[in-house]
């Protein structure tokens, strides 16, 4: 079985940080970025500075706006994408629970990659998006090779929830810029084994790649291997053999959710890659092991489930949550 491993928001896009010189002569933002990055258009710097995602000395501005010495630039782009970054539409069923001129929210069900990778070419959601945000454009779309939709963050294969796509640049941009300010409001709810010690917590710790395992993520407790990673976690419901909690990122890692919970001695329910698929709490006799076996066939996959999305509309600034 193949497991997508997502790329957090704060990977999919570049950060850049300039500080003009002490002789710096006053020069057009726009200008004095695209003399310093890579095939960086002026079109593209533009829309940056739209969405807010330009500043100077931590302001937004305009893109008439003279850089002068001493000036700190800061800024966030899209990481120019792989060649293999067209994507094949494919008409696809897809469960859009809003939408509107700028964005939409569809709900993952468990087992749909998010996007294609290793071992994965089809049927996913970006395939699926591909086909729905061109359809009206070219009725026969389907088969087609397109730039990949707006999407401004993942969830894992077995997970199921909701996902907001950006429909536009600005839109994309936007929501992207949220992601990394950690303004974004994400809430899932897990089943995991055992009871937490308290009702609710916070769990720190860089979350980096296995060093035994590439395949599996890690919690290092020293030094700075690995990205900083934070977790709040709420007990909902105490089942005695297992719990159901609400966990709220405040970053996104690579499985961070299942790899802290794991960490506190609490992995999630038939979760395989991080050791919830036996028994963690109970006992092994017979029935028992038959009745959690019988679960396990009802959920086949990891009991997580991205629940909740809040964040501000890129376009009328409102709050929206869903």
């Amino acid at each position: 079985m193949t497991e997508e491993n997502p790329t957090p928001a704060d990977e999919m896009f570049e950060h850049f940080r300039f500080k003009a010189d002490p002789k710096q002569s006053p020069i057009r933002v726009d200008k004095f970025l695209m003399d310093r990055i890579q095939n960086a258009s002026r079109s593209k710097i533009q829309n940056a500075i739209k969405a807010g995602a330009i500043l100077v000395d931590d302001t937004k501005v305009k893109a008439n706006f003279k850089i002068k010495p001493g000036h700190v630039v800061t800024l966030i782009l899209p990481k120019p994408p792989p060649d293999e970054s067209l994507i094949v539409a494919e008409n696809i069923p897809l469960d859009i629970r809003y939408e509107d001129e700028d964005l939409l929210i569809v709900y993952k069900p468990p087992g749909m990659v998010v996007h294609p990778g290793i071992a994965v070419y089809s049927g996913t959601l970006v395939n699926g998006l591909a086909y729905y945000l061109n359809k009206g454009a070219d009725p026969n779309v389907e088969g087609k090779l397109i730039d990949r939709p707006g999407l401004v963050h993942r969830i894992d294969k077995d997970t199921s929830g909701i996902l907001v796509v950006g429909k536009n640049e600005h839109a994309t941009r936007e929501l992207s810029k949220q992601f990394f300010y950690r303004t974004i409001e994400r809430r899932y709810q897990a089943i995991v084994w055992g009871e937490p010690s308290n009702d609710s917590g916070t769990i720190e710790g860089n979350i980096g790649r296995n060093p035994k395992n590439r395949l599996h993520m890690w919690v290092f407790e020293e030094g700075e291997r690995g990205k900083h990673a934070v977790t709040h976690y709420k007990v909902l419901e105490r089942l005695y053999y297992v719990s159901l909690v609400e966990c709220k990122l405040e970053t996104g890692r690579t499985h961070q959710i299942r790899v802290h919970m794991k960490y506190i001695g609490h992995p999630l329910f038939n979760d395989s890659r991080y050791g919830g698929n036996r028994i963690v709490k109970g006992t092994v006799f017979s029935k028992y092991r038959q009745f959690v076996e019988n679960t396990f066939e009802v959920c086949p996959r990891q009991a997580l489930h991205a629940r909740s999305l809040g964040f501000t509309h890129p376009r009328t600034g409102e709050f929206m949550h869903f």
